[in-house]
């Protein structure tokens, strides 16, 4: 796969229960870590690794059933799995304080995770996505949750994964950078995480992630001191207009870009826009 998507960093791998969690770590000083949500892995990030190792050590875990991760078919990939397998990680790596990247998904398991040391966190980029509920999914993304069709349109046609190479960018993607996006999720098997992702969104009050969300939810006060930073795609039909607002009425300290252009991938539509602000955003929390 490594061939195939041209990653440019080795993977490493540390255990998570029986399973192996994979995991980018480059460069060495301060450390950022960068967390990826449903349906990209660490690959979303390899520009800005690329970008920042010179000066910081950069990690970007690959989720369990995502990327270069084991993924296995008999596993709960719920929302707090994923919180303790990043927790586990990031003991693992004696990292003692960081500056938290996330998007999609990676903002609640992120979030997960800050809440619950908030003593390590030295401040916190967000790009487009959510660590709180808010009762909005678009019909394209509840469809892929239907039971029997979810499965068919998810695992065996690839219709989560696949429309995300150009649903999610204003610039239609490079043919490599697509594949790249693609690698890992080229079977119904490695598609296990994909789907599992999309159910474990918490619509209903009774879902097995509801709670978890609410505790995410609730630990976002222990961060709101922190230095945040967030970098917003405007063309993101999901995390739309809303749930930006809500960051900035969360977090009212926070330097927020607005990149009305760009779409829910982010870093691929305004890249060279968003280093500008991560570069002194960095510095200062290293201070």
């Amino acid at each position: 796969m490594k061939a195939l998507c041209q990653y440019p960093f080795t993977p490493r791998y540390c255990a998570v229960g029986s399973h192996r969690m994979a995991y980018v770590d480059e460069g060495t000083g301060p450390t950022v870590v960068m967390i990826h949500g449903n349906p990209s892995w660490s690959y979303l990030y390899r520009n800005l690794i690329t970008e920042l190792r010179s000066a910081y050590r950069c990690i970007a875990p690959d989720h369990l059933g995502c990327g270069f991760s084991d993924k296995p078919r008999d596993y709960p990939y719920r929302l707090q799995n994923h919180i303790d397998n990043l927790e586990q990680l990031l003991d693992h790596l004696q990292v003692e304080r960081c500056v938290l990247v996330v998007h999609d998904w990676g903002g609640a398991i992120g979030m997960g995770w800050a809440g619950r040391h908030p003593e390590r966190v030295a401040g916190l980029v967000v790009l487009n996505t959510a660590a709180f509920f808010l009762p909005r999914i678009p019909l394209r993304i509840a469809l892929c949750r239907w039971p029997l069709v979810g499965a068919l349109l998810v695992r065996g046609l690839n219709g989560f994964a696949r429309p995300a190479v150009s649903m999610a960018v204003n610039t239609k993607m490079d043919g490599r950078v697509a594949a790249g996006f693609l690698a890992p999720y080229d079977s119904w098997a490695n598609r296990v995480a994909v789907h599992r992702f999309v159910q474990d969104i918490p619509m209903q009050r009774n879902h097995p992630s509801r709670q978890t969300l609410a505790g995410v939810e609730s630990s976002l006060a222990e961060l709101v001191d922190k230095p945040m930073l967030i970098c917003w795609g405007g063309k993101d039909f999901c995390f739309n207009r809303q749930f930006y607002d809500q960051w900035r009425q969360r977090f009212p300290g926070a330097r927020a870009c607005y990149f009305p252009d760009a779409g829910h991938y982010v870093l691929e539509d305004a890249f060279s826009e968003i280093v500008k602000e991560v570069d002194p955003f960095l510095r200062n929390c290293h201070e």
